[in-house]
């Protein structure tokens, strides 16, 4: 039994935290009940405002804290008004826009889905990777138009997925999810991250590269690096005017990340093709270039999980809220120290 655990016999009294949309969509009428079952819930509704005077009566009294999209900042203000919150779950990825500097100074307990999250998003990417590989998505567009079936055997050798290489930006969560997914395929995969030597690499079954390097070999590059200071425009013009003509850019992570100008310029100039599922910003002008360009499939942000793939984010969040329960710790914590590399 852990200092931040309940005492033997005693339960932990927990409130929800997130907006009441999320709170419906994430969490269904089992889940409550399974929660419920683990906690001395708080009545709902949720807390979508923690500076209210039923907010701070709820926190005077709360242990846990479950948390999702748009619960408000823990900052020292709310700290003050739940002395006896121990632990943060989080049933979706980032903790970032919610857990702050004095949740880590009060020594809160954090875990969070991002492992839950991380599978759609692989997923995802691995049907990207090998869609834009055999060229499907302009083999239908043109199949529409000419209604009628092209001739196969002229088929250009740069089409298809045998022995085409894979350039992952960062091996993140997501990331190394990409990984263990293109492992059953004959794919060559590549990696940049600078956190990861030639001996994990090696274990990854992965060739760590440079970033330059990365881009020059690569036939489709996936991004799956967390948007942080130094990486606000990694994927520069440069890099992006180095890829191979015909080669794919996909990016799952953050629209920032990339130089959205140069992309386009090089997607405008059919040069390369790309697979947005997010852009800068989110959603793009209605007037901007990319919504018509052939080249470019753009997707709203879909990647991440929805419908039916809720339920794995509530799931492993109950399974996290036993654990912690029962003063076995965390399996998914979320560590201050890691933050850097976390999304």
């Amino acid at each position: 039994m852990t200092e931040s655990t309940p005492g033997p016999g005693s339960r932990p009294r927990a409130a929800l935290a997130m907006s009441p949309d999320v709170a419906s969509a994430v969490l269904d009428t089992e889940s409550l009940t399974a929660l419920a079952a683990l906690c001395d819930l708080a009545p709902l509704p949720v807390l979508t405002d923690l500076s209210t005077p039923r907010a701070r009566t709820v926190l005077a009294d709360v242990d846990l804290l479950v948390t999702g999209w748009g619960c408000p900042p823990l900052d020292a203000d709310v700290l003050r008004a739940a002395p006896r919150l121990r632990a943060v779950v989080h049933t979706a990825g980032s903790v970032r826009g919610h857990v702050t500097d004095a949740c880590w100074d009060r020594g809160i307990e954090v875990s969070s889905a991002a492992a839950a999250n991380a599978v759609p998003v692989a997923e995802y990417t691995l049907a990207m990777i090998l869609l834009t590989g055999k060229h499907v998505l302009e083999t239908a567009r043109d199949y529409r138009a000419a209604r009628s079936r092209p001739d196969w055997l002229r088929t250009p050798r740069s089409v298809g997925n045998h022995r085409r290489t894979v350039g992952l930006l960062s091996a993140s969560l997501i990331g190394r999810r990409v990984i263990d997914l293109l492992r059953p395929h004959d794919i060559d995969t590549l990696l940049y991250d600078p956190y990861v030597d030639d001996a994990e690499a090696r274990e990854l079954g992965v060739e760590r590269v440079e970033l330059t390097e990365l881009f020059r070999r690569s036939d489709t590059v996936s991004v799956h690096t967390p948007l942080l200071p130094e990486t606000r425009g990694l994927v520069s013009r440069e890099l992006i005017d180095s890829l191979r003509p015909d080669a794919v850019l996909i990016n799952t992570a953050r629209g920032a990340v990339v130089d959205q100008d140069a992309l386009t310029d090089a997607a405008l100039a059919g040069r390369i093709r790309a697979v947005l599922d997010v852009t800068d910003p989110e959603v793009l002008p209605a007037e901007h270039p990319l919504w018509q360009c052939d080249n470019v499939l753009l997707t709203p942000h879909l990647a991440g999980s929805q419908g039916n793939e809720w339920r794995r984010l509530a799931d492993l969040a109950l399974a996290e809220i036993a654990r912690w329960a029962s003063g076995d710790g965390f399996l998914h914590p979320v560590r201050r120290e890691r933050l850097a590399f976390l999304a």
